[in-house]
């Protein structure tokens, strides 16, 4: 919530502001011709006739007198209705007689700071209709000042006879104001800024306040529970309603003056009402009895001044009695939520109903001033507490607002304080898993190569080892078994090399190794080796198998074929790439041979990988092909020697 000292600052600069603006308007005071007593002729007439097109004031019956303006009687209410059904109406007539010290200039206007009818204003210059209302009868905009210029009102001289003619409800009584004569620079600023004063701020204040409202609905539609929310915006409603009586009716309004008096004076009971529940959930102290008296209260005359039958009471006639028995109810209603604002500490509650009863306190006064008790020239002042009761709302629905975008950020942040917290576990958790995958791939690698060097190079050593002890091979033997345990071990290093997937670079690591080895026995190696697709499976598991698989090929061919050239070749073939060891040697009975250790190990390693050997021989030479299927992941058990 917004702090005590936010919320005086608030109240303080809202009331300089006013200030300011009161001194402009007492500032702007007008200059010129000032009429302040006129003649006057009241008539009982019935009905609202159009006024005539001229008008003689000589040839009007009745006794004139002289009245002092503002001429405003009070208000007496005459019951029943007139002859056939018309309405019981009066005409009061003022007449001015400008002499020749008070000729209007050039480019001069009149301007009339209030009048007041229910009814309509004509206003003839020297006999001829010049000016007269065309909006509705009671809502005709006479809350607004009068601006009107006379440069047509006369074709060569100025204006001499001014009549001025109000027609209104008998009883109700119309009222004049003071008049002035004179041209812009001496009366535009005062009219601008009455005009401002009494009808432009109320509609500013509270078209901005219904904006205000709009946004309100909409976070409210967003969140339901915020009940806060949907009270401010009906609440924006009721008090733009409540103040359109001060700016409309200068021209004709779309609905009737029964209905427009209905939604304007019933609006201040719907806006005790909604305060009411507004303050309620501010301080969360519900008195259910005051709430069903102010609702009773707003049904009540709602109900009974509800246009919707013929003879209903019009709501305009009654409004003293609604007026009067409003603003006690909402006194003591806001004078009460002062109370228990206090109580609960909630310090924007109380400025809330204290802006409320302020407004009342001030509409008791402007009720004066509406039954012609006080000066009419004077201002309502309502609509000024109205303001700060506007400021003071949208400051709680904004605090409210920064609150909740505050718990917002603060969430977010408590968020990703969380979401970082949770990532370093989740960083750490990974690196220790990514360790203990690290160890456990080490362990199956150390395991497999002892598992290979103890199954290859560890039994080709035992076993040269008890021929020596025994005496059963010569040098040239053993020499030949430490070589062979030597490209054993080449072979289990080089498995040990990264391939990526790339068969044809564990070739090219094959070709390294061997070649020497076979230049030294004289065969001479053609290499015709061509791309082949990648083996997605392929890892140093399976680069030792493939290895041991072709060195087996080479060895047989070196040790049996008595060959002098040996062809290595890739290809593609059924899905599977194809490596293949070709020879011119001697050949041999395949079907012979088929169940030797060699031949015997070499398809059980091709087993494991996935793979399967062929083995084709004859006079030329023989063929031996190893195909590797190009897709899916190889078996991963062990082959034994």
């Amino acid at each position: 919530m917004v702090s005590s000292r936010t919320l005086r600052a608030i109240l303080v600069y809202t009331g300089i502001a006013l200030l300011v603006l009161l001194a402009c308007y007492y500032g702007s005071r007008p200059r010129g011709i000032h009429l302040t007593s006129a003649d006057l002729l009241v008539q009982d007439t019935l009905g609202y006739p159009p006024p005539s097109r001229t008008q003689d004031w000589r040839a009007l019956p009745g006794q004139w007198q002289q009245v002092p303006l503002p001429h405003a009687p009070r208000p007496r209410m005459v019951p029943g209705s007139g002859d056939a059904g018309l309405l019981p109406t009066q005409t009061s007539w003022y007449h001015f007689t400008l002499g020749p010290e008070q000729a209007a200039p050039a480019g001069a206007y009149i301007y009339v700071p209030r009048w007041k009818t229910d009814g309509e204003l004509a206003i003839y210059i020297d006999g001829r209709l010049f000016y007269q209302t065309h909006a509705n009868l009671q809502w005709n905009g006479s809350n607004r000042p009068l601006w009107i210029p006379l440069e047509e009102a006369a074709e060569s001289t100025p204006p001499k006879d001014i009549l001025i003619r109000i027609r209104h409800v008998r009883g109700i009584g119309g009222a004049l104001s003071t008049l002035w004569i004179g041209d812009y620079r001496q009366l535009g600023a005062a009219y601008y800024m009455r005009a401002f004063f009494q009808a432009e701020l109320p509609y500013i204040s509270s078209a901005l306040f219904l904006a205000t409202g709009v946004f309100a609905f909409l976070i409210w539609l967003r969140s339901r529970r915020e009940t806060l929310y949907l009270l401010y915006a009906v609440m924006t409603v009721a008090t733009f309603l409540r103040v359109m009586h001060a700016y409309m009716g200068a021209d004709r309004l779309p609905v009737s003056d029964a209905w427009f008096g209905w939604i304007t004076v019933n609006s201040v009971g719907w806006t005790v009402l909604i305060t009411h529940l507004f303050l309620t959930a501010l301080h969360h102290h519900h008195v259910r009895v005051l709430t069903w008296i102010i609702a009773l209260m707003c049904v009540g005359f709602g109900g009974i001044t509800l246009p919707l039958f013929e003879g209903t009471t019009d709501a305009t006639i009654i409004s003293p009695l609604m007026y009067i028995t409003m603003v006690a109810v909402g006194s003591v209603t806001f004078a009460l939520h002062i109370l228990w604002s206090r109580r609960a500490g909630t310090l924007e509650g109380a400025g809330l109903a204290i802006c409320g009863l302020l407004s009342f306190i001030l509409g008791a006064r402007d009720m004066l001033l509406q039954n012609n008790i006080i000066n009419i020239e004077s201002l309502f002042v309502s609509f000024y507490a109205q303001i700060s009761l506007i400021i003071v709302f949208c400051q709680i629905m904004l605090s409210r607002y920064l609150k909740a975008m505050k718990a917002v950020g603060e969430a977010n942040v408590v968020l990703v304080r969380s979401l970082a917290e949770r990532e370093a576990e989740l960083t750490a958790s990974h690196q220790k898993l990514r360790e203990v995958e690290r160890r456990e791939v080490l362990f199956q690698e150390r395991q497999r190569l002892m598992q290979d060097m103890h199954d290859g190079l560890g039994s080709s050593l035992v076993s040269t080892l008890r021929m020596v002890e025994h005496g059963h091979i010569d040098e040239a033997d053993i020499a030949q078994l430490l070589k062979g345990c030597i490209d054993d071990l080449k072979l289990t290093i080089d498995s040990m090399e990264p391939v990526e997937t790339d068969l044809l670079l564990l070739l090219g690591t094959l070709r390294f190794r061997l070649q020497p080895r076979l230049e030294s026995t004289g065969i001479r190696l053609r290499w015709d080796v061509r791309d082949v697709p990648p083996l997605g499976w392929l890892d140093q598991r399976h680069s030792l198998h493939i290895l041991r698989i072709l060195q087996e090929a080479f060895t047989n061919v070196i040790k049996h074929a008595g060959a002098s050239e040996i062809i290595v070749t890739t290809g593609v073939r059924d899905g599977c790439v194809c490596v293949g060891v070709t020879d011119n040697g001697q050949g041999f009975d395949v079907a012979a041979t088929g169940a030797g250790r060699g031949l015997g190990n070499q398809a059980r390693r091709a087993e494991v990988i996935g793979g399967r050997v062929e083995l084709l021989s004859g006079p030329q030479g023989t063929r031996f092909t190893l195909l590797l299927p190009v897709e899916g992941a190889a078996p991963q058990q062990s082959a034994a020697d």
